[in-house]
């Protein structure tokens, strides 16, 4: 793990893991980051409250895959940027000898992953495209620590809604749980919004700053979702999702994000859908 080529770090356009680790109260970011999260919040007000409800069930998610399921190895695709109650820390909590494999494609997240993220050798960062599972599935890393003969836990957390129709959404998530035995699960999350006209302009405005997006409908998100047996309370809003008021707490909210937090009750055709899904 000690050959890792450096990657360029673009600066000029905004990236969805810069975004949401800001407003998950990261400090990896740039100023382009945050004028876009603004000029976002200031039109559709939710996306503060969305990200942190979808952090709080990652912890959720991931405690039930280790304590009910028994899972004591996880990928998680898409990972985003380090900040607190991350899978590994998670999962570890409750049982340290679990295996974690983070995966992502952008350049800060790979550069802030593999320093934050691959503490020991339980725990590894894989800069890859999820879209591409044969690529995946043949890294050395994901082979060392995974073993596809036991189940495995499998996050898509946030990341559907940047999976364009044309890039076999369905395939992608199905793909590799496909492989996986009985008993692993897949917990899932894509922001929905309800509203057909409000859902194509977050689309329009968020590709046009050149983030790729596709908000969808509930129908349309479970269309692409695997046949897997639905965890209850099945799928929802993800802050419904068996809530724990006593769970930890997340880092603190940026203060030039405070005004926004709540907001998502003046706007509820606006929220993060998912759950957790087992293959039985």
């Amino acid at each position: 793990m000690d050959d890792y080529t450096p990657v360029e770090i673009p600066e000029d356009v905004p990236t969805s893991a810069r975004t949401y680790g800001w407003m998950l109260g990261g400090k990896d970011n740039f100023e382009v980051d945050r004028q876009f999260t603004i000029g976002m919040l200031e039109q559709f007000h939710s996306g503060v409250d969305i990200t942190r409800e979808n952090r709080r069930f990652l912890y959720r998610a991931v405690r039930y895959m280790v304590q009910e399921a028994g899972i004591r190895q996880f990928i998680d695709m898409g990972c985003g940027l380090p900040t607190n109650n991350n899978v590994h820390q998670v999962a570890q909590a409750f049982a340290p000898e679990t295996h974690v494999v983070y995966v992502d494609n952008d350049p800060i997240v790979l550069a802030h992953g593999r320093a934050l993220l691959t503490t020991d050798q339980s725990t590894t960062m894989i800069h890859a495209d999820f879209r591409d599972q044969e690529a995946l599935l043949a890294e050395p890393e994901l082979r060392r620590l995974i073993d596809f003969e036991r189940p495995v836990g499998m996050l898509f957390l946030s990341v559907g809604h940047h999976l364009m129709d044309e890039d076999g959404p369905a395939r992608a998530l199905g793909e590799i749980i496909g492989r996986a035995v009985p008993g692993s699960h897949l917990a899932f999350s894509q922001m929905v919004c309800t509203r057909d006209e409000q859902r194509a302009e977050m689309n329009a405005q968020f590709n046009a700053a050149g983030m790729q997006m596709r908000l969808r409908s509930v129908e349309e998100v479970e269309a692409i979702l695997p046949p897997l047996e639905r965890v209850e309370p099945a799928c929802l809003n993800v802050k419904d999702w068996r809530p724990d008021p006593g769970q930890p707490a997340l880092d603190p909210v940026p203060p030039e994000l405070q005004k926004y937090v709540g907001r998502s009750a003046l706007e509820p055709s606006i929220y993060e859908y998912g759950g957790l899904l087992r293959k039985v």
